[in-house]
């Protein structure tokens, strides 16, 4: 039987999960998502393979909950961002700024690679509840504003803030350029 580490046994699975979490991360950081495996997050914090199964049933289960983890922080600093303005352009802004910081300024470089991974359900489904988390605020402030089909405007703005974020990544002593220019086009097809 294992030893455990902590006063209780959920206090050491907490505590082993999180240090798996956290392997997961860095494996992913250093080395891209391709890396990423049960074996190879089994070996880098020295568990068996079957040990790792008593948290994840597969890759997909990984990288889901590693993705969940991250999204409620990165959904907090767009709230944040958000905060400030008082006009639909500023806080249009402010959204993409904030979510083309986190995607581009490499504290969240793991998540990222993990969002854009190809899951099967029900694992995807885990990460659009998480990515629906991102969208509210911005909902939120189109409805406010009045703007016709506040949801679908700001999927649209994602997938403007997604394609500035794969350009800034591929260059990114570019990443600034790519953030003035998204900012110009979202905010001017508004309008």
């Amino acid at each position: 039987m294992p030893k455990i580490s902590e006063a209780t046994v959920a206090a050491h699975r907490a505590r082993q999960l999180r240090t798996l979490l956290d392997a997961a991360r860095a494996l992913v950081a250093e080395e891209g998502i391709e890396a990423l495996s049960l074996a190879a997050l089994a070996r880098r914090v020295g568990l068996s393979r079957p040990s790792l199964y008593e948290y994840f049933r597969s890759k997909d289960d990984l990288v889901a909950a590693v993705v969940e983890e991250e999204l409620p922080r990165w959904a907090s600093l767009v709230e944040q961002a958000l905060a400030g303005p008082d006009d639909l352009g500023g806080k249009v802004a402010a959204y993409i700024r904030a979510q083309l910081e986190v995607m581009t300024d490499g504290r969240h470089a793991a998540a990222v690679a993990l969002v854009e991974h190809a899951l099967a359900e029900p694992a995807l489904e885990r990460i659009r509840d998480g990515h629906a988390q991102l969208l509210r605020p911005l909902v939120a402030a189109l409805e406010e504003s009045g703007v016709p089909e506040p949801a679908l405007r700001a999927e649209l703005v994602q997938g403007l803030v997604d394609a500035a974020a794969r350009l800034a990544q591929r260059d990114p002593s570019n990443a600034e350029a790519v953030i003035d220019a998204t900012l110009a086009q979202a905010v001017r097809g508004l309008a």
